[in-house]
């Protein structure tokens, strides 16, 4: 899964990126990728680590006894759980946390679940979960190869998300061939569904020109309706058209109205993207101790982008009092998510600081 987010003009100037996320000074386009989240996760990981060849043939779970049927109705009930987020666009880190909080929120033990999914192979949430289950790797390995193969098998069935999330690993190669017609393909099966995070991940396709020749005007016309549709990534990515003037005319302060959308429901990049309109005067007045103050919530949610300008303010003492030290740990956070940028700043300012 990945958040898909298209980059900002500013973005394209200064980065070679081929990911759907990006920035330097700041991000925008957004697609279907916390400091502390990202280390609550961790921990959640860690502690579900069990081993799956161990699991016997029991129903018998931690809260007294689960019973098939029980398991049926749960597993059903977290598949709708992501359906609604992913068509929300909320983002990957949250859609996760959401589902541990599910698990553990009804005591269930993942033995038992993975055990249940392996014994219905024949209904596509089992496929799906499974997929699941090996691209994060709950209990098991991380499999992203095993991961693809499941989500075909279950997008095969129709199963929504796994459509959504084959799509995904398609246009990114995750461990897998990148194949954008097939990615495009996914995503236009998802549009004519009416499924917003389809929607929005098919006007990501007509503006990069993944499997389709480039249409800016299509892809605008298709974040438009992605965020009429509440989708959070499709507003986001609105406000980047918005902001550049990417099938529209450029209207800095409709750019800066989405961002603030997006960013009133926690939306990391939105919060990120705000942070940059306050930076550089988009649509509202300068204000580097407000672009200081979101820069450092969304960094905190786990957002690279946001992490790598907080970086940026830290060495560079924009609006803020210069600390090399607080710069190479946010740098450091943002390489470790792959941001290519801060991997390459974070080179210079470790021999400049050590120099």
């Amino acid at each position: 899964m990945s958040d898909n987010i298209e980059m900002s003009e500013y973005d394209q100037i200064k980065n070679d990126y081929p990911n759907k996320q990006q920035l330097k000074f700041h991000n925008n386009d957004v697609l279907y990728t916390d400091n502390l989240l990202h280390e609550e996760f961790n921990q959640i990981q860690n502690y579900y680590k069990i081993n799956i060849k161990e699991i016997g043939p029991t129903i018998q779970s931690i809260n007294n006894y689960i019973f098939e049927e029980d398991l049926s109705l749960m597993i059903d009930e977290l598949y709708n759980l992501i359906l609604n987020d992913i068509n929300k666009g909320r983002e990957e880190k949250t859609i996760k946390k959401r589902f541990f909080d599910y698990i553990n929120s009804h005591k269930i033990n993942l033995r038992e679940i993975y055990y249940w999914l392996q014994n219905n192979k024949t209904y596509s949430n089992s496929f799906y979960f499974l997929g699941y289950f090996n691209y994060y790797g709950i209990g098991i390995d991380v499999n992203k190869q095993k991961a693809f193969e499941l989500y075909q098998k279950a997008a095969e069935l129709e199963n929504i998300v796994a459509q959504f999330e084959l799509a995904n690993m398609c246009m990114d190669g995750d461990d897998a061939d990148q194949d954008y017609e097939k990615a495009f393909e996914l995503s236009k099966k998802l549009t004519e569904g009416n499924y917003p995070c389809g929607i929005n991940l098919l006007g990501y396709c007509y503006r990069l020109g993944i499997g389709i020749k480039v249409d800016i005007q299509k892809a605008f016309e298709l974040y438009q309706k992605a965020a009429d549709l509440e989708n959070l990534h499709g507003i986001c990515n609105l406000g980047v058209c918005y902001e550049s003037g990417a099938g529209t005319e450029i209207d800095e302060q409709k750019a800066f109205e989405l961002y603030q959308k997006a960013a009133d429901l926690e939306h990391s990049q939105g919060i990120n993207n705000l942070g940059f309109c306050y930076n550089n005067g988009i649509g509202i007045e300068f204000d580097e101790e407000k672009a200081f103050e979101l820069y450092q919530k969304a960094a905190n949610l786990g957002n690279n982008f946001a992490q790598y300008n907080l970086a940026i303010m830290y060495e560079f003492g924009d609006g803020i009092e210069k600390d090399f030290n607080q710069a190479i740990y946010w740098l450091k956070k943002s390489a470790e998510q792959g941001n290519k940028n801060a991997q390459i700043e974070l080179e210079i300012v470790l021999k400049d600081y050590i120099l």
